[in-house]
C-alpha cells in the first residue's frame, strides 16, 4: 500500500522519484532543502550581499541563525521560535514569505520538509557539486546476474530501492541501430546488420562497439555536440554577420576525437595550445575554441566595449563547458544562488583579456575573412604558384635595377633638383559650396589644405577639391591620426574628376611604391576596365600614413581646372583624423621614398640608395616603364594568390597583459577594483607551480583537485547516450540546477574517468557495454506512471535523433552520402529567397546564398555552412541552436514543420528517389519483395504483415495517381541534381519513391529506440 501511495503522490504532485523517496527518509539539506530555498528564497536572501533584503541571508548557517532585533530566521531544533517557519505559514500578506508579489508559494510537502529539517537541527551542507567526487564501493544488489559492469550495480541498486526491475535486453536489430547512431550518428548498413547477426561467438557485441569507436565517423558524431558547446559558426554574427574561417579548428576537433586525444590534453590544447612550449601548428589551431565567439564589424561600435564582451563570452563558455556553472550571473553582482562573487568573474576574465585583438573585426593584409590573430593554413599548390610568381617578380626587379640609361639625358640636373627641393606637391584648393563638416581647412604653417573629422566613422562621404591648372600625374592621400597607434580602415575609396559640364570620370590609378606606412600590399585596385576604382585600404597608423596613386593616363588640366571628388564608402578610426589631398606632375620623383630623397642630399649616398636613385630616373624610358608595369602586374597576381590561402583564427598573448578591472554593473566604462588572474575562491586553488595564464587555468580545470570538470564532462557523455544527463540541467550544476538522480553513480563515473587518464573512448565504451544501455525501450504503464522521464533507466532510452543525423541517415540510405572527412563548409539545398530575406546586405557581405553542386550537396550535415543570422532552416526545425552562445543541451521538440521538412526538403525527396531506385534494382522482382527491402533498408528490420500491407496499399494508390498524371511523376523524379537510372519506368519509379518518402517520415525512422 505504501508503494501505491507513493505512485499516486508522484502522479499528483509531479515529483521525481528522488523527491518521492525523501518523504519516507531523513531530510538532507543538499537533496531536499536547498532546492526549496534556492527556488523561493535566495533571490532576496542569497549570496549577493548588495541585494540582500532585510540584511538576512539564508544560504549559510551563520546567516540563517544570526539574531537580528531579537529574531532568528532559524533556531535549530526549535520550530516555534524560527521566524522562517512562521513566515512561510503566515496568512498576513505583509508577513508571508515568499511575498505575494513574487508569485511563489510553498506546497504542503515543501513546508513539511522545512519543518522536519529545522526540528532535526537545520544542518547545512556544502553544495554537492563543490565537494570532491567520492568513489563509493559498488552497492549490493538482489539480482546479481544482471550487472555487466560497475554502472549496472549503481543503476540496479537504485531501481531496487523503487521496487522496479530492469527491462529485457533489446534485440540485435535494435542494438546495432541504437549503437550506430550513438557512436557515429549514422544508421548501420544492411551489410553491417547481416554481419552482426552472423557473428554468433562470444564478444560479438563488444567487437561491434570497438569497430564503431574506430570509425572515422565517430569523431564527426562526437564533434556535433562539441561544436554546440564551442558556439562554432562560419560567420561573425551581430548585424553584419560576415564570413569567417574556422573550419580548420572544426577538423581539429573531429581528428582529436578520432585519435582519442584524452580529455585533459583536449582541454589544454584548446584553451592554451599556443602557450605550450614550442607549439605545433595543430596546437595553435586548437585554440580556435576561444575565437568561436561572435565578433562585431559594425562601423559605430566602441572597441573597448566589445573587447569586454569577447572576454566575457570566454569566461561564460569556460564556466559552462568545464564547470557547469552559470557564471554570467556574476558579471554584474555576486551570485544570488551559488558561492561565486563578482570578483571571481573578473579574476577569471583576466585569463582571457590578453589576446592581441581589437574590439572591431578587421581584415588584415590580403586575407579575406579573419580578424587577427590567425594562422595561415598550409597549401602546397598555392605555395608553388607563389614561388613561381615571386621568382618572376624578382627577375623583373633585377632587370629594372640594372637597366642602362644615358646619363646625358639630364640625370645630374634631376638629381640636383631632388637634392635641393625634394618632391614638389601641389596643394588642391578647397571648394566653397560644401557642407560645414566637410569644408577644407587651411594649414598656414605647412602651406596645406586638410579635412578634419572628429567622429570615428564616415559613411558615403564626398569631399570635393579644386585642382590647379597643370598636368596631374599622381595624387597623394595622407591620413593623420592624433593617436600614435590609431587603427584606420577604408572599405572603399573612389576618386572621381569633374571637368566642366561633361560627365564625371573615375580615375584609373595604380598604387605607387613609397616609403610610407601604406604600400602596395595594402592597396588593391580594381582596374578591370570599369569606370569605378575601388581601393580597400587597411593599415595601423603611426600618427600618419600616406599612399601615392599614379594615374594610368595623366590628366591634362592645362586648359581648365577640375574638381577632384574623393568618395569614401566608409572608414573607421579610433581617433580624430585629418585627411590631406595633394597632386604632382613628377611621377619619377614621387616614386622616391622620403628616406631616398634625404640621402640624395648627402655627399656619399649608400650603394643601395644610389641603385634606387638611378633605377627611378631610368623609369622615364619606355623600356623601364614596361618593366615597372610588369612588376606591378606580378605583384597583383601574388596578392591574389595569397588571398586564396585559408586561415584559422587562434589565441595569442600580448607581451604586456591588459589590466583587468571589476566592471561596476558590468558596464565596460565603469572601472572598479583591479584584479589579477585567479580561479574562483570556493573551488580548490591553482597549484603554486601553475603559470597564471591560460595554460595554468587549463591545467587547473583538469587537475584531480577540481571537483567539477570530470563530473560535468561524464554527465554530458551520459546525456549524449541516454538523452538526459544524470544531472538533467547539464548546463547548471549549481543550486538552481537539478540534483543528480544518482549521485553515487555520477561520482563513480567521474573518478573512473580520471582513473582512466581522461580516456573518452574508454568511458564511452564502459557506458555502451553496460546492461543498462542494452535494455529494450518498451515501457509499461507502471514505468510510465512511476518514472515518466525514464530517469532511473528501468528501460532503454528512446528519443528523437538529432537533426544532423536525420539528414545524414537519408543520404546514407540513398547511397548519396559523401564520406569525405573535413574541409571547408559546403552549401547544400536552401529555400529560395530565405537567405536573402534575412541576411544582412551591407556593401561587402554576401547578399545571396550560392548553392553548391556535386558532392558538396551530399556531405554530412556537420559540414553545412552555418550563418548565425540564418542557420540552415531544415536544421532549425530540428532544434539546432543559433550558436551565438555556448549550448550544452539542445531542446527536443516534435512539430509539424519537421514532418513538412521530411516530406518536401529537396534532400529528402532526392534521397527517396534513390532509395526507390535501390528497391527496384536490389529488392527483387515483385512489389512485395521490393517494399520489404526498402523497409529493411530504412529501419533495419523486416516489416510486420500489417506494416507490409499498408505499404502495398500506398504503393498501389500512388501508382494509380501517377498513371493519371504522368507529368507529376516526372516532376517528382526531377527534384535534386543527381541523375537516377533513366531506364526505369517513370510511373512505377515515382510510386516507389513515394513509398520511400513515407518511410523516411516514420516516427521509428527519426527515433533512436
Amino acid at each position: 500500500m505504501r508503494c501505491a501511495f507513493f505512485a499516486i503522490f508522484v502522479a499528483v504532485f509531479g515529483l521525481t522519484p528522488a523527491v518521492a523517496i525523501k518523504a519516507a527518509g531523513d531530510v538532507e539539506f543538499n537533496r531536499d532543502v536547498r532546492p526549496i530555498l534556492a527556488e523561493n528564497c535566495y533571490t532576496c536572501h542569497g549570496g549577493d550581499a548588495k541585494e540582500i533584503k532585510g540584511k538576512r541571508r539564508l544560504d549559510t548557517f551563520e546567516g540563517a541563525t544570526a539574531t537580528q532585533k531579537e529574531i532568528q530566521a532559524i533556531v535549530p531544533g526549535n520550530i516555534t521560535d524560527s521566524d522562517l517557519w512562521l513566515r512561510v505559514n503566515s496568512s498576513d500578506d505583509d508577513e508571508v514569505m515568499p511575498p505575494k508579489e513574487s508569485h511563489k508559494s510553498l506546497t504542503a510537502s515543501q513546508k513539511d520538509i522545512l519543518k522536519r529539517w529545522i526540528e532535526g537541527g537545520a544542518k547545512y551542507q556544502i553544495h554537492w557539486a563543490y565537494v570532491p567526487p567520492r568513489r563509493s564501493a559498488l552497492p549490493s544488489v538482489k539480482v546479481s546476474a544482471w550487472p555487466r559492469n560497475e554502472i549496472d550495480y549503481f543503476v540496479l541498486s537504485r531501481l531496487e530501492q523503487e521496487n522496479l526491475k530492469p527491462s529485457l535486453e533489446a534485440d540485435k536489430n535494435t542494438l546495432i541501430r541504437r549503437l550506430s547512431f550513438d557512436l557515429t550518428g549514422l544508421p548501420p548498413t544492411a551489410d553491417e546488420i547481416n554481419a552482426y547477426h552472423a557473428d554468433k561467438s562470444a564478444g560479438a557485441y563488444e567487437r561491434l562497439v570497438d569497430r564503431l569507436l574506430a570509425s572515422p565517423h565517430y569523431g564527426e558524431r562526437m564533434a556535433v555536440d562539441w561544436l554546440d558547446a564551442a558556439r562554432y559558426a562560419d560567420t561573425n554574427g551581430y548585424q553584419v554577420d560576415r564570413n569567417r574561417e574556422l573550419w580548420a579548428w572544426r577538423d581539429w576537433v573531429i581528428n582529436a576525437f578520432n585519435e582519442n586525444i584524452h580529455f585533459d590534453q583536449f582541454t589544454i590544447e584548446q584553451l592554451a595550445g599556443d602557450l605550450i612550449p614550442n607549439p605545433t601548428l595543430s596546437q595553435r589551431i586548437a585554440t580556435g575554441f576561444n575565437r568561436n565567439h561572435m565578433i562585431n564589424e559594425e562601423g559605430g561600435i566602441i572597441p573597448e566595449e566589445f573587447l569586454a564582451e569577447y572576454a566575457a563570452d570566454r569566461v561564460e563558455t569556460t564556466a559552462t563547458v568545464w564547470l557547469g556553472q552559470t557564471f554570467n550571473c556574476t558579471r554584474c553582482h555576486d551570485h544570488k544562488f551559488d558561492p561565486f562573487t563578482q570578483k571571481d568573474y573578473y579574476s577569471l576574465k583576466a585569463f582571457f583579456s590578453n589576446v592581441p585583438e581589437l574590439g572591431k573585426s578587421i581584415r588584415q593584409n590580403n586575407f579575406r575573412f579573419n580578424s587577427p590573430p590567425y594562422v595561415i593554413l598550409p597549401a602546397s599548390a598555392i605555395d608553388e604558384q607563389l614561388r613561381v610568381l615571386r621568382e618572376r617578380k624578382t627577375l623583373k626587379e633585377n632587370q629594372l635595377e640594372h637597366i642602362s640609361f644615358d646619363a646625358n639625358l639630364g640625370f645630374e640636373e634631376w638629381r640636383q633638383r631632388i637634392a635641393t627641393k625634394g618632391t614638389e606637391w601641389m596643394i588642391l584648393q578647397p571648394l566653397d559650396a560644401q557642407a560645414e563638416d566637410q569644408k577644407p581647412k587651411i594649414d598656414v604653417a605647412n602651406s596645406s589644405v586638410y579635412f578634419e573629422y572628429l567622429n570615428n566613422t564616415i559613411m558615403d562621404t564626398t569631399v570635393r577639391t579644386l585642382a590647379p591648372r597643370n598636368i596631374v600625374k599622381a595624387l597623394r592621400l595622407t591620413c593623420e591620426a592624433t593617436d600614435i597607434a590609431a587603427t584606420f580602415n577604408f572599405t572603399e575609396l573612389t576618386i572621381r574628376v569633374q571637368r566642366g559640364q561633361s560627365d564625371p570620370v573615375d580615375l584609373r590609378l595604380r598604387p605607387a611604391e613609397s616609403g610610407n606606412s601604406i604600400n602596395r600590399d595594402m592597396a588593391q585596385l580594381t582596374n578591370d576596365g570599369s569606370r569605378e576604382t575601388r581601393v580597400p585600404l587597411k593599415a595601423t597608423l603611426a600618427q600618419s600614413a600616406s599612399i601615392v596613386f599614379e594615374l594610368v593616363t595623366p590628366l591634362d588640366l592645362s586648359a581648365e581646372p577640375a574638381e577632384f571628388i574623393f568618395v569614401v564608402g566608409s572608414y573607421g578610426s579610433s581617433s580624430p583624423t585629418k585627411w590631406r589631398f595633394e597632386a604632382t606632375a613628377s611621377p619619377s620623383e614621387l616614386l622616391l621614398p622620403a628616406t631616398i630623397t634625404q640621402s640624395i642630399a648627402k655627399s656619399l649616398p649608400s650603394p643601395d640608395d644610389e641603385k634606387h636613385i638611378r633605377s627611378r630616373f631610368a623609369l622615364q624610358q619606355p623600356a623601364a616603364r614596361l618593366l615597372e608595369d610588369e612588376i606591378t602586374l606580378l605583384h597583383r597576381r601574388i596578392v591574389e594568390a595569397e588571398r586564396t590561402y585559408s586561415t584559422s583564427m587562434v589565441m595569442e598573448e600580448l607581451e604586456k597583459p591588459r589590466d583587468t578591472f571589476i566592471l561596476i554593473r558590468g558596464a565596460y566604462d565603469k572601472l572598479g577594483e583591479r584584479v589579477t588572474a585567479t580561479t574562483p575562491t570556493v573551488l580548490p586553488p591553482m597549484a603554486k607551480d601553475f603559470p597564471r595564464n591560460r595554460l595554468g587555468l587549463a591545467r587547473w580545470l583538469v587537475s584531480s583537485d577540481n571537483p567539477l570538470t570530470a563530473r560535468v564532462t561524464v554527465n554530458r557523455y551520459w546525456q549524449a547516450i541516454f538523452g538526459v544527463g544524470l544531472v538533467k540541467t547539464s548546463e547548471d550544476f549549481g543550486s538552481r540546477g537539478e540534483p543528480p538522480v544518482n549521485l553515487p553513480l555520477l561520482d563513480w563515473l567521474a573518478t573512473e574517468f580520471v582513473r582512466l587518464g581522461w580516456d573518452v573512448k574508454a568511458i564511452i565504451r564502459l557506458i555502451v557495454t553496460s546492461s543498462t544501455y542494452k535494455q529494450q525501450s518498451h515501457f509499461t504503464p507502471q514505468l510510465l506512471e512511476h518514472d515518466p522521464e525514464n530517469r532511473l533507466l528501468a528501460r532503454g532510452a528512446r528519443f528523437r535523433i538529432q537533426g544532423e543525423f536525420i539528414r545524414d541517415q537519408a543520404l546514407l540510405l540513398s547511397g548519396l552520402l559523401t564520406h569525405k572527412i573535413g574541409g571547408p563548409s559546403v552549401y547544400p539545398y536552401h529555400p529560395l529567397g530565405l537567405y536573402e530575406g534575412v541576411a544582412p546586405t551591407s556593401e561587402d557581405t554576401v547578399k545571396v546564398y550560392i548553392q553548391g553542386h556535386g558532392q558538396d550537396l551530399y556531405r554530412r550535415t556537420l559540414y553545412t555552412y552555418w550563418k548565425r543570422s540564418v542557420p540552415h532552416p531544415a536544421m532549425l526545425a530540428f532544434d539546432v541552436p543559433f550558436r551565438e552562445m555556448c549550448t550544452v543541451k539542445r531542446p527536443r521538440t516534435n512539430t509539424p514543420s519537421q514532418a513538412l521538412n521530411l516530406m518536401n526538403d529537396p534532400t529528402y525527396v532526392e534521397a527517396a528517389r534513390f532509395i526507390a531506385q535501390r528497391m527496384i534494382r536490389e529488392g527483387g522482382v515483385i512489389a512485395k519483395e521490393r517494399l520489404s527491402f526498402g523497409y529493411r533498408l530504412v529501419l533495419g528490420r523486416n516489416p510486420t504483415v500489417t506494416e507490409l500491407a499498408v505499404l502495398q496499399h500506398a504503393f498501389v494508390q500512388a501508382r494509380a495517381d501517377f498513371a493519371r498524371d504522368p507529368a507529376s511523376a516526372a516532376a517528382f523524379l526531377s527534384v535534386g541534381e543527381s541523375h537516377s537510372d533513366a531506364s526505369l519506368e517513370p510511373v512505377e519509379f515515382a510510386a516507389y519513391a513515394n513509398v520511400a518518402s513515407t518511410l523516411l517520415c516514420l516516427d521509428e525512422t527519426v527515433t533512436r529506440q
